[in-house]
């Protein structure tokens, strides 16, 4: 047997092309997998193409800013539609939780949805506090929407951080 005749385009004309059965699985899974990818683009880091409709979390999420002063910290949390007897905030060993739930509106009257992009449902976010938090002093202010979380620091915590002066040259 010639290396030429392992090349396909330089067999002859008249041999019969083998198929395999199991074609169409491998071009089923390409589907699939290109499909996961176009819907990666669309919603980055959703599940659901591989674990149904519902995936592991709700469709609600609610959007965080962290910061930090040298006195607290300051935690800002986008509620919008949420009332303020909606939203739960708890302190544990280190960690603020802030859960709830986004109610659906059912208000239909022969209304015919194609798309409904607003999301509803159980949420919880979770953040690791640093030591040092007076558990005592934290405040929480709801308004517009927005939940605002103040955690002060302890006097004691305040006077470990210290400032070091960069010097040039």
């Amino acid at each position: 047997m010639a290396i030429t005749d392992l090349i396909p385009w330089k067999r002859d004309k008249n041999d019969l092309s083998v198929h395999r059965q199991d074609e169409d699985a491998i071009l089923d899974f390409r589907n699939q997998m290109n499909r996961l990818f176009d819907t990666f683009f669309e919603r980055p880091f959703n599940l659901s193409p591989m674990f149904g409709e519902t995936g592991f979390t709700s469709g609600f999420a609610p959007q965080l800013d962290v910061s930090e002063t040298d006195k607290e910290i300051h935690i800002a949390a986008e509620l919008p539609g949420l009332e303020p007897e909606d939203i739960h905030i708890t302190v544990d060993r280190n960690t603020l939780t802030i859960s709830g739930e986004k109610q659906a509106e059912k208000e239909d009257k022969g209304k015919h949805y194609y798309r409904v992009e607003r999301s509803y449902g159980n949420f919880q976010r979770s953040i690791a506090l640093p030591e040092g938090i007076d558990e005592n002093k934290i405040d929480a202010t709801f308004k517009r929407g927005v939940l605002k979380i103040s955690l002060p620091k302890t006097a004691e915590y305040q006077k470990q951080s210290k400032r070091i002066q960069v010097k040039t040259g």
